[in-house]
């Protein structure tokens, strides 16, 4: 086990704006109320997550929907830097990290996108 890649908050910030830069423009257009967020821990009880999607998937939003807070994404640096060993494997990583937390905001579950081929 080697060293803890080193980068900063900013640099990691950058990592996940070109990933959902790449994310093609049918599905960012589809995209409804949604933040994307930083951290650079996730919650003690899961030290490994690598994101979290908290919100209302638009799967299941009804007549009800209006004036909620934002679906919010959050990546978390720390874990992902600790499982990666190079700058690509992050860019790779925090690219499926932020397609699997938008695919939870369109209502794919888990399965689904194992099926897909997003761990």
């Amino acid at each position: 086990m080697g060293a803890v890649l080193e980068m900063t908050r900013e640099e990691f910030e950058e990592l996940v704006g070109e990933a959902l830069d790449r994310i093609p423009p049918e599905l960012t257009r589809l995209m409804d109320n949604v933040a994307v967020f930083v951290e650079d821990e996730p919650p003690a009880d899961d030290p490994d997550l690598l994101g979290l999607y908290e919100g209302t998937p638009l799967t299941e939003r009804g007549e009800w929907y209006a004036g909620v807070l934002p679906d919010r994404i959050t990546v978390y640096r720390g874990p992902t830097l600790r499982m990666c060993d190079t700058r690509e494997d992050v860019v790779t990583e925090t690219e499926v990290t932020v397609v699997h937390e938008i695919a939870h905001h369109f209502g794919i579950d888990d399965e689904r996108l194992h099926a897909l081929g997003y761990g």
